[in-house]
């Protein structure tokens, strides 16, 4: 296993694939360290020299952020959401969701499983 940013990156994948295991690193971004270090597109990752790796290695986790970084920044930022009082804060809080999306049939990920919420009281036995 080749080890980038602290993730063990899957070695018998192809490289751009294998790349966007890390977090904060999509398809454009591999596409563009792979682009830089003169490595295609399709080749395996157990097939790159040690070198290119490190080259590899040394682009992700210098000129991006990737991993707890980029984790610390997100939840800072939703963090501030809420402290200034933003609707997109309150429904962060609310755990709802917070670009516009419908939530009276939908938003079933965000919200959780499904509760049927009934009168409170049960219903009396029929009688036979």
């Amino acid at each position: 296993m080749i080890r980038i940013a602290g993730v063990n990156v899957d070695e018998n994948k192809r490289a751009v694939i294998a790349l966007t295991a890390i977090t904060g690193v999509g398809k454009s971004i591999a596409k563009k360290v792979l682009k830089s270090v003169s490595v295609g597109e399709d080749e395996r990752l157990k097939n790159i020299s040690e070198q290119k790796i490190e080259q590899i290695r040394n682009i992700v986790e210098k000129e991006n952020v990737v991993e707890g970084d980029l984790r610390v920044q997100v939840s800072n930022n939703i963090r501030r959401l809420k402290e200034i009082g933003s609707y997109r804060g309150t429904r962060h809080a609310k755990n709802l969701p917070a670009r516009g999306q419908r939530t009276k049939t939908n938003a079933r990920t965000k919200r959780g499983k499904k509760v049927t919420v009934g009168s409170g009281r049960k219903k009396t036995a029929e009688k036979t």
